[in-house]
């Protein structure tokens, strides 16, 4: 079910880009770093994850209403991570935890509403609000614990059980930034939140083999919910297609005429 609904995302994406070029269209290349990490239910002792990467396509279509701001679709490659610390609930020190950490290499696509004003013509302020439907393709583990029992290989390529692993994800997405008008080119500076809403693993009622596992899987029994979430600082530049420019955007408000005619008492019928 899920594939069918991002494949008819996708062509949906498809076909706004190929609509007419007289409409107030942008299409744009961005990339940045950020963090992750993951929301255990039953709660672990968790750690952010820095230094994720992220990349991607933007297409936005502007339309002429003030505030309404922008519409788009995002096509990109996002690092999600986790690192989670088993024994910390019979470990003294916080500097003594031992940990295992996950790296996930995701497609992801959100969906975009953009609101925004403007400053001076040149400048847009501007918020974000999404959907996003996402697909895990690789990751990799590292097991400290398994490297302190001797126990080999306790780092490499994670492999996907379909029993165990979710590759599908879903959630909500918001952030803000800002952009500057350069002619027919937008540079922009953007900040997001990622809030998972689908689980990386499925959960104890559905995978109870993790005693088979090796140093991949460190979980005695999987949690219940596992939703991953990120953080993203990415700079972007995009391309207008429009030549007249944004001219709806300079604009001013239209004033409201004022009625001069007056009620004439005389022509009221009695």
């Amino acid at each position: 079910m899920m594939r069918r609904v991002v494949f008819a995302l996708l062509l949906s994406a498809a076909a706004a880009l190929c609509t007419p070029l007289h409409a107030q269209h942008t299409l744009g290349v961005y990339a940045g770093c950020g963090m992750g990490t993951a929301r255990f239910y039953p709660v672990q002792e968790t750690r952010s994850t820095w230094g994720l990467y992220t990349a991607g396509l933007s297409w936005r279509h502007y339309g002429k209403q003030r505030g309404v701001g922008s519409f788009g679709v995002d096509l990109e490659l996002l690092q999600s991570a986790f690192s989670y610390a088993p024994y910390a609930s019979i470990t003294e020190k916080e500097e003594n935890y031992r940990y295992y950490s996950r790296h996930i290499n995701t497609l992801s696509l959100p969906i975009v509403w953009q609101p925004h004003v403007y400053i001076k013509r040149r400048v847009r302020i501007f918020l974000e609000a999404a959907v996003t439907f996402s697909y895990r393709f690789s990751s990799t583990y590292e097991n400290e614990l398994a490297l302190d029992d001797g126990i080999e290989p306790w780092k490499g390529k994670y492999e996907y059980k379909t029993a165990r692993d979710n590759r599908w994800g879903y959630g909500l997405a918001g952030g803000g930034g800002v952009s500057v008008l350069i002619r027919q080119f937008e540079l922009s500076f953007r900040a997001r939140y990622y809030f998972g809403l689908g689980d990386i693993l499925r959960n104890r009622n559905k995978y109870a083999d993790n005693g088979q596992d090796g140093a991949e899987n460190p979980f005695w029994a999987s949690p219940l919910r596992s939703p991953l979430d990120n953080l993203t600082f990415t700079i972007g530049l995009s391309y207008r297609f429009n030549k007249e420019g944004f001219d709806v955007w300079k604009m001013p408000r239209r004033k409201r005429e004022k009625r001069e005619e007056g009620f004439n008492y005389q022509a009221a019928p009695y």
